[in-house]
């Protein structure tokens, strides 16, 4: 019998909606022990990672993540797999209309909270080049998870009018909505781009004949969950509302901003690709080529959980 030491270590960010399936598969369907920490990609390696709220302790034998966050890290750790789409986050921009903002051209010259090097700042960039506008153009005002000015104040600060719009994960959008009432406009369009939470480990652990096994039943219990969620959301939603600190009603009417796959996107690699383009320029490198960003894609352990 796995006694705690040897039971799989899984990390992530509690307070995202995205973590629906990993919180309901180690409620009853994975079969083998696991822990459930705080933290992101770095915990792969026993590191801190660079944003706050995603500095763990000890390390991880699987991760999530957002894409963005592999594309930054992988960098250091050429050796980082995407192994699973846990969730798609459906991002969203919300304004007030009494900034006088009605269309996605009047955020020009507005202030725009969100956490920089996320991929809610990623999303900022899309959306604001559909409008012909870039981040250069608006006034990016930082709201970082775990700091002095965490996500959390971002429904206060609009309502305050300190800032003018927002854009980041939910639910602290969906407070924000709330709070605004009929003063919130909203825009949102998941082609320009959503988030790829995903699965992740390394390509030693995946040469670990023990550790393989135990990855592929943890990710079989993953798509597992995330069809039970597609059915029955209602069922997770007491794990999410404890894991997040916030009201159910508010996941509640959040959760239609999210998607639960359970697989490997088909457009993992085209997001990856125009992805990394942006990220590269935020960190003064030169981006990868599709074939070393391909490399990162590790789909055999996916075919091998549908096989179980």
């Amino acid at each position: 019998m796995s006694t705690p030491h040897d039971a799989l270590q899984v990390y992530g960010n509690l307070s995202t909606l995205e973590l629906a399936p990993v919180l309901l598969a180690l409620d009853g369907i994975y079969p083998g022990q696991a822990v459930l920490r705080q933290g992101g990609i770095m915990s792969l390696y026993d590191q801190p990672g660079d944003l706050p709220n995603m500095v763990g302790s000890g390390k991880s034998d699987v991760t999530t993540n957002s894409e963005t966050q592999a594309l930054r890290y992988s960098v250091e750790h050429p050796d980082l797999r995407f192994i699973l789409t846990v969730a798609e986050g459906l991002y969203r921009i919300l304004g007030r209309r009494s900034a006088g903002i009605t269309r996605l051209q009047d955020l020009k010259g507005k202030r725009i909270a969100t956490m920089p090097k996320t991929s809610s700042a990623y999303y900022l960039e899309r959306m604001l080049q559909t409008a012909g506008l870039s981040g250069r153009d608006v006034q990016i005002v930082p709201f970082v998870a775990g700091s002095a000015n965490p996500l959390s104040r971002i429904a206060q600060a609009l309502c305050d009018g300190e800032i003018d719009a927002a854009t980041v994960w939910e639910p602290e959008l969906q407070r924000a909505q709330d709070a605004l009432g009929v003063d919130a406009i909203e825009f949102m369009d998941p082609a320009v781009y959503r988030e790829q939470f995903s699965l992740f480990t390394t390509q030693a652990n995946l040469q670990d004949p023990q550790m393989r096994r135990r990855i592929v039943a943890f990710t079989r219990s993953l798509i597992d969950a995330s069809a039970r969620i597609r059915q029955h959301p209602e069922e997770v939603w007491p794990l999410v509302a404890r894991a997040t600190r916030h009201e159910q009603t508010t996941i509640e009417r959040a959760w239609p901003h999210h998607r639960y796959p359970g697989t490997l996107m088909g457009d993992l690699l085209d997001v990856l690709v125009q992805e990394e383009v942006w990220v590269a320029g935020e960190t003064g490198r030169k981006p990868r080529t599709r074939d070393a960003l391909a490399a990162l894609i590790d789909s055999s352990v996916l075919e091998e959980a549908l096989a179980v």
